[in-house]
């Protein structure tokens, strides 16, 4: 675990040289909780190496410098009410909750990642996320609005209950494009008199988001 632990930090500080980890919140969350805990043990000796790396069920967990682009671009703050789409292994929603100091909820389709990413979470001493089997292309309504919604798959087009249920003055994350990974990273952002904006990021590659607002399996 040592061996692991300093791998990790160099992977880290690398992130911050580079300039793709900005603030001092980030990097500190990131070295509370690195990706080695939240994959499969044979892959552990490889979770520092910024690449995605596979979970189960076919999925993958998102290398490290795709998630400390999306947490930047976030801008998440203490308190925040966070909806994450696509929990997957649970690390990105572990960093999260590691930002807002606050309870994070998490929507997954694939009822063996649910039980997956709660081991993680479980086994990390993650106690502030919620994670629920469910689609989530239709968001959760029972904890709407959200100050933020970060979506971990790359979505047909931006489903109408995530902008629905975020606040105005809020603020969605989200791949949108090809189903073959290929997308564009937007950030939505919801004005207070509800007027939706949106700016573009750049070229990503996610899985593509499943659902009824999403793609059809």
């Amino acid at each position: 675990m040592e061996q692991l632990d300093g791998l990790w930090r160099r992977r880290v500080a690398s992130l911050v040289e580079e300039g793709i980890i900005r603030s001092e919140a980030v990097r500190r969350a990131f070295l509370r909780y690195p990706r080695y805990l939240f994959v499969e043990k044979r892959y552990q000796s490889y979770a520092h190496v910024d690449e995605p790396l596979p979970i189960p069920a076919g999925q993958t967990v998102s290398a490290p410098h795709m998630v400390a682009i999306m947490l930047e671009l976030a801008e998440l703050e203490r308190g925040m009410n966070v909806l994450e789409i696509g929990t997957g292994s649970g690390w990105n929603a572990a960093l999260i909750a590691e930002l807002v100091k606050s309870d994070v909820y998490t929507v997954e389709r694939i009822p063996e990642l649910v039980e997956f990413a709660r081991r993680n979470l479980e086994r990390a001493g993650v106690k502030n996320v919620h994670v629920f089997l469910g689609d989530g292309t239709k968001g959760f309504p029972p904890k709407a609005p959200y100050d933020r919604m970060i979506v971990t798959a790359g979505a047909p087009k931006v489903p109408e209950p995530l902008i629905e249920q975020l606040k105005p003055g809020g603020r969605l994350i989200i791949p949108v494009g090809s189903h073959h990974l290929w997308q564009e990273l937007y950030v939505m952002t919801k004005t207070e008199d509800g007027e939706v904006r949106k700016k573009r990021w750049g070229g990503v590659a996610f899985v593509p988001l499943m659902g009824e607002h999403g793609w059809r399996g």
